[in-house]
């Protein structure tokens, strides 16, 4: 399975989520995307979860590393 990673937390907060939504359409079936950000992104799983069926749900993880930092994978279908 293939991996692409993005670290958001030095972009701009408006520009996050198309940047993410951009990532996750260039995936291919099974592929994960991962999320490198400074905030749960528990907003973004609701979004995902509603907004893009190819979204894996059920294999959607997350880790507090450390402080500002939370690492997220999300599995496409």
């Amino acid at each position: 399975m293939s991996e692409q990673t993005l670290d958001l937390r030095d972009i701009p907060a408006p520009e996050r989520h198309p940047k993410i939504h951009d990532a996750f359409a260039g995936l291919n079936s099974g592929e994960t995307l991962t999320l490198v950000n400074d905030h749960d992104p528990k907003p973004l799983f609701y979004e995902m979860q509603a907004e893009v069926p190819e979204f894996d749900a059920e294999g959607y993880d997350v880790e507090e590393r450390a402080k500002n930092e939370f690492v997220a994978t999300l599995p496409k279908k």
